[in-house]
């Protein structure tokens, strides 16, 4: 910038220069976990003081001082060029200043992770797929220490300074720092540490992957009744510490592989807003589905695991059955959670709902206006765009928890760290529930020599960390709306249940078919995408369930701040939450 220009903007130039000192600050804070980008804003002096294990926030925003100067501009301007805050554009500016100021005041949480990036110098603790590994499977050091330079500047070119093993690009890295104009910051929401990589409750989550994986096969209506998902009820009820549903404190057939929200253990496994017909104007969709052949799995051989540790692609398509099937067992269910696109689900949820006209949430103005029905607001169109808006805001607030705060290492890697230490090719801090565990010697048995996790997926996962759950977080956010917008006391007439073949829906006549409601089965909904990727050797257990709490706070900041907006007289949502509190909104 020119002597001139300088004179002209000198505000400009105190805002860089308040930029840079903050960056300074941040830079030189060795103790700092990722900033929310709140507390950078908002901060008055001192970083908030997190876990030792990190790195400090992104240093790209604006200071305090600098922000209100801008505003302050703007605010100006506006003034100029009208001055009637009564015209519509001076209420909407309102509205949204409240909103804005109302956020701002929502409490910065610490941004905490399980310490292992700090506890192990060689981070086998932490997610590192893409880039390069050495013949054992351990990260290079460099390579991960630019990845934690790029978290911590924040800076795009850092970003790109990230070398890869192979040629698969790690996904969204920078996506976690887009800033949205609607709902919580991502940097003010969190989830709490992973578990550690030497814990016992890890031991659990890996010990129930072994058996997921193993039990992929075997149909839903099955379980317990044939070996595998026998021995697999045995050997969870041995585990120090599980967190999985329990009935009287223990696993049965009802609880295995399910979720732990309120519906989770009523009726069938799948959820009937999976197996239902729907109908899109005048396309009627039997929920069918092209899924995985039987029995074939991949990574089971070292070869290519590393290869997979280091990205190298391209990767062999999945084995695609020609013909279709209703959703009858954890392959199935792998398969679809592999090719859906973001709010799949719940787009057909939401049309059965409508379609079959369920009653709507007793908070909707419209069911007391007798001359007028809700479209853009209160209506079908207003319930369908709220899933596309709430996913992406969703995504963006687990990406900052993926990516700048937890960098937690998926199952598949942690099977290399299994694999190596009963091979005696290294010794690593793995618990001895997973070393005694008996899916081992059933994994062993079926690929001798292996103790990998089997992937349902050629490529293993995608190129980002697992903590949390991105189809978790999609699937809070998305059934948060929904069970805001329809009665989740609606019993679903007629429940269907998947014959063991997959060709065709029977009556479910159990004991609780009475007991199966819109709530219920929406919860179950959730938890079958996010445990489905599980099934897959995607996930933990802990990504399914953190994730899907995420997802229902970014829903709850959208529909509080979309509330100041409405012309209808409205009074809010009253929904029962994943933890089975009732809130309104």
């Amino acid at each position: 910038m020119s002597e001139n220009q300088a004179e002209k903007h000198p505000e400009e130039i105190q805002d860089r220069l308040d930029g840079k000192a903050e960056a300074q600050d941040l830079a030189t804070d060795s103790t700092s976990n990722s900033l929310s980008r709140r507390s950078f804003l908002g901060r008055a002096g001192t970083s908030t003081v997190v876990a030792a294990a990190s790195v400090g926030f992104p240093a790209l925003l604006l200071t305090e001082n600098a922000e209100a100067r801008r505003v302050a501009r703007i605010s100006d301007h506006d003034d100029d060029d009208d001055d009637d805050d009564s015209s519509r554009r001076g209420r909407s500016f309102q509205i949204r200043l409240k909103a804005a100021t109302a956020e701002r005041k929502v409490p910065t949480p610490r941004q905490i992770n399980n310490g292992d990036e700090a506890r192990y110098d060689n981070f086998i603790g932490n997610y590192s797929q893409g880039l390069p590994h050495d013949s054992i499977g351990e990260v290079d050091r460099a390579a991960y220490r630019a990845l934690l330079t790029a978290v911590k500047t924040g800076d795009p070119e850092d970003f790109a300074e990230i070398p890869l093993g192979g040629n698969v690009k790690l996904q969204g890295p920078q996506g976690g720092l887009a800033f949205d104009l609607e709902g919580t910051d991502s940097g003010q929401l969190t989830i709490p540490p992973s578990p550690a990589l030497a814990s016992a409750e890890r031991a659990g989550e890996m010990v129930e992957d072994y058996w997921m994986a193993l039990a992929r096969d075997i149909p839903f209506s099955q379980y317990g009744n044939e070996p595998i998902t026998a021995a697999a009820i045995t050997d969870l009820n041995k585990l120090s510490d599980f967190r999985g549903p329990k009935v009287n404190g223990k696993i049965t057939a009802s609880t295995l592989f399910r979720g732990s929200t309120p519906g989770d253990l009523i009726g069938p496994y799948i959820s009937q807003f999976f197996l239902l017909p729907v109908i899109f104007g005048t396309l009627s969709v039997a929920q069918k589905y092209n899924t995985y052949v039987a029995d074939k799995d991949y990574l089971t051989d070292f070869t290519s695991w590393l290869e997979v540790q280091n990205g190298q692609g391209p990767f062999p398509a999945n084995n695609v059955l020609p013909t279709t099937t209703y959703l009858k067992n954890g392959r199935d269910l792998g398969a679809w959670v592999h090719a859906d696109f973001a709010y799949q689900a719940y787009l057909f949820a939401s049309q059965w709902l409508l379609g079959n006209k369920a009653p709507f949430n007793l908070g909707n103005p419209y069911l007391k206006i007798a001359n007028q029905a809700g479209v853009q607001t209160f209506g079908p169109q207003h319930i369908q765009d709220l899933l596309g808006e709430v996913s992406n805001r969703a995504l963006k607030a687990m990406w900052y928890q993926k990516w700048f705060v937890h960098r937690a290492l998926r199952p598949v890697a942690y099977g290399g760290l299994v694999h190596n230490t009963i091979t005696g090719v290294a010794k690593y801090p793995i618990h001895s529930d997973v070393l005694n565990s008996a899916a081992i010697g059933q994994i062993s048995a079926k690929n001798p020599g292996s103790y990998l996790l089997p992937a349902a997926f050629p490529e293993g996962n995608p190129q980002h960390p697992s903590y949390g759950e991105g189809h978790g977080v999609l699937a809070g956010a998305c059934v948060t709306a929904l069970k805001a917008f329809f009665d989740e006391t609606f019993v679903i007439p007629k429940p269907v249940v998947a014959s063991d073949d997959g060709q065709s829906l029977l009556a479910y006549t159990g004991p609780d078919a009475g007991k199966i409601n819109v709530g219920g089965e929406l919860n179950k909904l959730a938890n079958n995408v996010a445990l489905g990727r599980d099934m897959a050797g995607v996930h933990w257990r802990s990504d399914a369930q953190q994730a899907l709490l995420l997802g229902e706070a970014v829903t709850i900041s959208i529909l509080r701040d979309q509330r100041a907006t409405y012309n209808e007289p409205f009074s809010g949502f009253t929904f029962t939450k994943f933890d089975g509190t009732t809130i309104t909104v």
